[in-house]
């Protein structure tokens, strides 16, 4: 594990040259808490598309989009079938539905059965997001009670985007950091307050 973490100096100097198309997070159990610990840090006029996949239960739909909504300056959707991945807002994945981004940066939602016991899956939509931007995705994986984004995680790294975990030291719920480090080491593992700090920095390819 990379410590100590970054200073908001060394986080700015490792973004320098880099610029991004989207971020992807994806987050379990605990994720909310830590979601609003980090979304918070967003501009109004958000750079890249943020598009948020948290695990939750099947038969009742989603408030994930008005709970951040009321806490966002940045605008907050719930993510829609064909819907377009524009910059300037923050996209929730709906309850009981795989979310993917398509190579025309689409969204598209599928009930294809459970993945690691869960729909929607983070898998999903970080595999999907790392083929349609390559190395101009951004993965972030926070607390989880799941094995469910390690390999999303990975493959987001090994298409040359950046990868970022949560401090599993600091997780409610360490199991989903921890899978990820353990399948392949991430760029940052960072606490929520530098992972932060680091969404407010990206720019836009």
């Amino acid at each position: 594990m990379k410590t100590p973490a970054p200073s908001d100096a060394q986080l700015a100097a490792l973004l320098r040259g880099r610029q991004f198309e989207a971020a992807v997070i994806g987050a379990s159990a605990g994720g909310v808490a830590a979601l609003l610990a980090v979304l918070p840090g967003l501009p109004p006029e958000v750079p890249v598309p943020v598009v948020v996949v948290v695990h939750m239960l099947r038969d009742r739909s989603s408030q994930l989009a008005e709970l951040f909504a009321a806490r966002l300056a940045a605008p907050v959707r719930e993510a829609a079938d064909k819907q377009e991945v524009a910059p300037g807002a923050v996209y929730f994945a709906p309850a009981d539905y795989h979310l993917s981004v398509e190579n025309d940066a689409t969204f598209s939602l599928s009930n294809e059965p459970l993945h690691l016991f869960s729909r929607p899956a983070i898998d999903f939509a970080m595999q999907s997001a790392a083929d349609a931007y390559g190395s101009a995705l951004v993965g972030i994986l926070l607390t989880g009670a799941s094995h469910d984004g390690a390999a999303g995680l990975a493959a987001i790294g090994a298409a040359g985007g950046l990868t970022v975990v949560q401090d599993p030291r600091e997780a409610q719920s360490p199991l989903m950091p921890e899978a990820a480090i353990r399948l392949r080491m991430p760029d940052l593992v960072l606490p929520l307050r530098d992972i932060r700090a680091l969404l407010g920095m990206l720019r836009q390819r």
